[in-house]
């Protein structure tokens, strides 16, 4: 036991004491109120159902101070390498010349955008939002998974899942020390305003706002929350048009100038004049007005090259590169199957390996080697000769367990976790991130649109509980 043992002590003392009966009603209880809420998400895949409540497991995973600093400093660490990375591949190229970075991976990434070679955004920032997700070994040590700069989702339900169980739970959160999640907009605004464009009317204040392709996208709860956790407008493309290289947004009040753009939209639907001509989404001369710095994207275009699998494999090599540390939090040992040493490997050990498309995410596409079948092994080992550098491969990893509530009881369940980095001027980290749970008995996929649920993530504080903050721990 660890010195923090009484803390965690008294956390789970409370959940072995509640009648788990009461726990069961209280939690379907819950589910109904996130639906009436609207905390739904979009399955496109299933005909009978578009908006579906995501799972929501009560009993929450509790994360140490000491091991929320580790966490913590291990992202803006992974943060800080990725910005230099962007900032790099988009103008001198040191890291590619010095035979650190394939050239092909990078310069034929899918996700590479020629229009932002020699453009630098504010503040050296391409990634403004990410989402790290990370697993834990059978040894405790925190690893990345996967890095997600492009447009990472779910932090809406970090902060709709508090407040759930403060509303649901408040004899569970009676009084602990808990670092709050409820300041998440406000850090988000604050991060986004530093880096609106030089000639912002007001650098104090300037117009930020959201921007999502409309309703019918599968995170557009997320980007209400978002718009309202900062008080700005959600707009959609033909909300905003561009006049002078400057963007405006239509309102009744007539024109009015913005100077921070929050996309959710994918870059080749953000101009129709840059991109796809028939995008429907975008908004025409987007893109000349952000190269003239007359207005910020965030996430910055062409990031998608940092959320790539097979960059993702370099990473600690890119961290060393231009921060000259060693990881804070390692990778998972990682194939490359563009290598052929890496792909014989991962053909000769098919059967115990985990194997990733490049391109895909959510769960799809991946072949967990020692559960799949042997017509299952043998697709995957076509499509690897047919196109290894869309691969990677890695070890099946022992993810952790948390506890969850079962039919008839408490049950292990494998979790992950994605801390969200919110940076401007400096990076903040929002205290937990999103647990995610396979809730299937025996699964490791976590992913929503493969039937996993989410937790509410417990970072213990190291300072008392203030019962004036709010109600928001």
């Amino acid at each position: 036991m660890s010195e923090r043992s009484p803390q965690l002590k008294d956390i789970w003392h409370r959940f072995d004491e509640a009648d788990f009966e009461n726990l069961k009603t209280r939690a379907k209880d819950a589910d109904l109120e996130l639906f009436n809420l609207g905390v739904t998400f979009t399955v496109y895949s299933d005909k009978d159902v578009i908006d579906r409540v995501l799972p929501f497991d009560i009993i929450p995973r509790v994360l140490t101070a000491n091991e929320w600093n580790t966490i913590d400093r291990g992202v803006i660490q992974r943060v800080a390498a990725i910005n230099a990375f962007l900032h790099d591949i988009y103008n001198d190229r040191h890291i590619i010349n010095d035979g650190i970075v394939p050239a092909d991976l990078v310069l034929g990434n899918s996700n590479y955008r020629d229009v932002m070679v020699g453009f630098t955004p504010a503040c050296n920032v391409y990634t403004h939002i990410s989402g790290t997700d990370i697993i834990r070994d059978d040894s405790g040590n925190f690893l990345v998974l996967e890095d997600n700069v492009r447009s990472p989702s779910g932090v809406s339900y970090v902060v709709e899942n508090r407040h759930l169980m403060e509303r649901s739970f408040p004899d569970l959160l009676a009084d602990l020390k808990l670092r709050k999640v409820s300041d998440y907009g406000t850090n988000l605004f604050a991060k986004l305003s530093e880096t609106a464009p030089e000639g912002c009317l007001d650098k104090d204040d300037p117009q930020v706002v959201v921007m999502s392709p409309g309703m019918f996208n599968s995170a557009y709860f997320e980007h209400i929350f978002l718009a309202r956790e900062m008080g700005v407008p959600v707009v959609e493309g033909n909300d905003l048009f561009c006049d002078d290289d400057k963007v405006y947004m239509k309102t009744i009040g007539g024109p009015r100038r913005v100077d921070v753009i929050y996309r959710r939209i994918d870059d080749e639907f953000l101009d129709p004049e840059a991109f796809k001509p028939d995008s429907m989404l975008g908004v025409k001369g987007l893109v000349s007005a952000m190269l003239k710095g007359n207005v910020t994207i965030a996430n910055a275009l062409g990031t998608g090259v940092a959320d790539d699998k097979a960059v993702y494999a370099y990473m600690p090599r890119i961290i060393k590169y231009y921060l000259d540390e060693e990881p804070i939090l390692s990778n998972v040992e990682t194939h490359i199957c563009r290598e052929q040493d890496a792909l014989q490997y991962t053909l000769d050990h098919l059967d115990e390996l985990v194997v990733k498309p490049v391109g895909e995410s959510g769960g799809y596409g991946i072949t967990i080697g020692p559960k799949a079948s042997k017509e299952e092994l043998a697709t995957a080992r076509e499509a690897l000769l047919a196109k290894p550098s869309n691969f990677i491969a890695q070890p099946m990893i022992s993810l952790s367990v948390c506890p969850t509530l079962g039919e008839t009881d408490l049950v292990a369940r494998h979790v992950d976790l994605r801390p969200f980095a919110i940076t401007g001027k400096g990076t903040w980290v929002l205290p937990g991130g999103l647990t995610r749970v396979a809730l299937k008995e025996g699964s490791l996929i976590v992913n929503s649109s493969q039937g996993g649920g989410t937790k509410d993530t417990w970072v213990l504080a190291e300072t008392p509980f203030n019962p004036t903050d709010g109600g928001n721990s």
